[in-house]
């Protein structure tokens, strides 16, 4: 066809229902995070966990199995608030490994090789786009955190009748802190992304906050003599909320925080996050 042929044409499909538009972006991004054989063969092995959870739950229940193996109902871990807040610490870790291989690489191509006013200049605000951005992670971490955490909960109760009601807060207490970790990882891996424009930094960046920031929180405990430099450490603040939300089944994890100082810590975190984003996701940009 000749260019002059060319001609502009009005879109004569079906419009994208506003509400969901920034599906289009967690569609796009889903693609491109499963093109890598590295994150796929990480994601596929993070459910080793939850398959050794859940053949513990199977074994528990079933006598003729555990005679064969030639094991005690003492030889296997309790199912509690314990076991739960064990799984979801392990689960975390590796949405956090996940987050750092996928998170940077969402916004800082779009922004590196300036993308975003193409984004823009449609009808997509800015918040449709991290929204879309932020689901591409949270629909990853969800799915090996609180989803399969969850599905083990009712396995559980379905093997043993009368469980699920003396035991109804763990799930509350799973869904909630995998929700806090999730939507705190995903803010700040934006965060960053958009901040530093480059992908291997901006995971650096990440990997260095967590356990960096916990190696100098603790630096400032010991000099001060005190507990709130713990402040300082995001992973230290998420294990304070797990412990209370699961009612402090690990008292060596608590140190002398109140609760509420811990998710006032993690929403000033989540702030900071957000104000970066809105500063520096703009459809243009004025170069000096």
């Amino acid at each position: 066809m000749a260019v002059r042929d060319r001609a502009f044409r009005r879109w004569r499909g079906a419009s994208t229902p506003r509400r969901g538009r920034f599906l289009v972006l967690w569609r796009y991004g889903r693609r491109e995070v499963f093109s890598s054989k590295l994150v796929t063969a990480f994601y596929a092995l993070s459910f080793a966990p939850i398959l050794v959870a859940a053949t513990i739950v199977y074994l528990r229940h079933n006598l003729p199995a555990m005679e064969a193996l030639e094991l005690e109902i003492d030889d296997l871990i309790a199912i509690d608030a314990g076991f739960f807040v064990a799984l979801l610490r392990a689960q975390g870790a590796i949405a956090f490994v996940l987050t750092a291989l996928v998170g940077p690489g969402l916004v800082s191509p779009d922004l590196a090789n300036q993308g975003l006013p193409l984004y823009l200049s449609r009808p997509f605000s800015r918040t449709e786009y991290v929204l879309g951005k932020m689901s591409v992670l949270v629909f990853l971490t969800s799915s090996i955190t609180w989803v399969p955490l969850l599905a083990l909960f009712a396995l559980q109760g379905a093997l043993e009748p009368g469980w699920v009601p003396a035991h109804w807060g763990l799930a509350g207490a799973t869904f909630l802190g995998s929700v806090v970790w999730i939507v705190f990882l995903a803010l700040l891996a934006l965060a960053l992304s958009a901040w530093v424009r480059w992908r291997f930094l901006a995971a650096a960046l990440l990997v260095a906050l967590v356990f960096v920031a916990g190696g100098f929180a603790e630096f400032v405990n010991q000099m001060f003599s005190t507990d709130w430099g713990d402040l300082l450490s995001p992973g230290k603040l998420i294990l304070i909320i797990w412990e209370g939300l699961f009612g402090g089944v690990d008292p060596m994890i608590l140190p002398e925080l109140p609760q509420w100082s811990a998710w006032a810590a993690i929403a000033l975190y989540c702030l900071v996050c957000l104000g970066i984003l809105n500063r520096k996701l703009r459809a243009y940009e004025v170069v000096r």
